[in-house]
């Protein structure tokens, strides 16, 4: 079987499955997701050996380092998926919804039901968490889900794959309920996303490459983010301590993640105290600091100072580098925001009140903080179990996508036995 029948098939298998899925209780729903992550504590000896299969190919292939963390299953890991299932169970369903139930004149009530979206194709690199997290929320939503890791986590993801079939069987819901695609061939991708016939959805979740080319090719709706280039702004009403601790975690607790903050932006008037400040603490973790002239000569003499051009500001750098810029004051780094960012996350350190409602309502990004790390932008972090992926588009889904942007609308009509005249 070549790989246009192979998806062809794994196609026919999602739509059909997609049914049982949708008419499922969320008994049965929820069933499945505890088998699964009882599997998952079960077989987490079993999930690390067959994750460092691939940890051992990829750094042999010379992956890079943030692509060699987003791979690693740790322990931590595995007890986060789990954990994520388990909130998914505890989370209301949304599926058969009604709201916004409303007579008209003509008798008749009319609302609007929640629904699944149907089949869901996710594609994705390296993370092997996403197979739980993904097909956690698809499960819980009454989806179909068609799932292709990246060729570098292929065996932690099927055996994964293992693992959620036998919780999906155990809950009575077909197998097919989610696949994993089981060949690391890529013109699996481009099948995938031009079959608009079986899937009614794609998911990317990966780098700037992978989503630029679906873009071009896609034929079937997409949920996604291009970049990650966040940006925390200092404002010159800033507390101190929240200043350092913000704009220093939101950089260094992880680097690879797209809500890391990639532009730090600083009001003149703090500049001078907290530049310095900041400086120590990055530079005890080796941060490279790309800096435009007045945040240069403020920190003239770090060992890693680098002058900033155009193209940094622009970057999503997923390692230790950080751009750097002195602004006048907040409707500097609004602007500098509205030029550069990918409108994913943005926060701003103040006590000044206007200027934070300001900075929440004018900044156009999916989420927008005020005195919080950026590293909060997660659908764990927001409450929502897991998310499928981060959108900064505006139609359907922003933000982090949890269950909510796995459903649509569709109205429904109450009558009793009115005609319209």
């Amino acid at each position: 079987m070549d790989i246009t029948q192979y998806m062809e098939q794994v196609g026919r298998q999602a739509r059909l499955a997609s049914r049982a899925m949708a008419r499922a209780d969320s008994a049965q729903r929820n069933r499945a997701l505890l088998l699964i992550a009882d599997a998952i504590e079960r077989d987490a000896a079993a999930l690390r050996a067959a994750n460092q299969l691939d940890l051992d190919a990829a750094a042999a292939a010379g992956l890079a380092p943030a692509l060699l963390d987003r791979l690693t299953l740790s322990d931590k890991a595995i007890a986060t998926m789990v954990e994520g299932l388990r909130q998914i169970v505890a989370l209301p369903d949304p599926i058969g919804e009604i709201s916004g139930l409303k007579f008209r004149p003509s008798g008749i009530q009319v609302g609007q039901m929640r629904v699944p979206l149907g089949v869901i194709g996710i594609i994705y690199e390296a993370r092997p968490n996403v197979t739980v997290d993904a097909a956690g929320l698809c499960i819980k939503s009454g989806n179909a889900t068609i799932l292709r890791g990246g060729s570098e986590a292929i065996h932690c993801n099927r055996a994964l794959a293992k693992l959620v079939m036998e919780g999906l069987q155990g809950a009575g819901l077909p197998a097919d309920g989610v696949q994993v695609v089981d060949t690391t061939d890529r013109a699996a991708v481009g099948a995938l996303i031009t079959m608009p016939q079986y899937v009614d959805v794609i998911v990317p979740r990966g780098g700037k490459g992978l989503i630029s080319r679906l873009m071009k090719e896609a034929t079937v709706p997409m949920i996604k983010h291009l970049d990650g280039i966040c940006h925390v702004y200092i404002d010159a009403m800033a507390d101190m301590k929240k200043a350092l601790d913000v704009a220093f975690n939101a950089k260094c607790q992880r680097y690879s993640p797209c809500n890391t903050m990639e532009t730090l932006l600083v009001a003149r008037a703090i500049a001078p105290r907290v530049l310095p400040e900041l400086a120590k603490l990055y530079a005890a973790e080796k941060v490279e600091l790309r800096c435009d002239p007045e945040s240069y000569k403020i920190l003239e003499g770090y060992p890693q100072l680098v002058r900033a051009t155009e193209e940094d500001w622009a970057t999503e750098y997923l390692a230790p580098i950080l751009a750097v810029r002195v602004v006048e004051g907040i409707d500097e780094a609004m602007d500098h925001i509205s030029t550069w960012s990918s409108k994913h996350t943005e926060s701003i350190i103040t006590e000044d009140y206007s200027d934070a409602m300001r900075f929440l309502r004018e900044v156009d990004s999916a989420s927008v903080m005020v005195n919080a790390s950026t590293r909060f932008a997660d659908g764990f972090e927001y409450g929502l179990g897991a998310e499928i992926g981060i959108s900064n588009d505006k139609l359907h889904a922003r933000g982090p996508v949890g269950l909510e942007g796995l459903t649509s609308m569709k109205y429904v009509v109450f009558g009793h036995g009115e005609v319209r005249k």
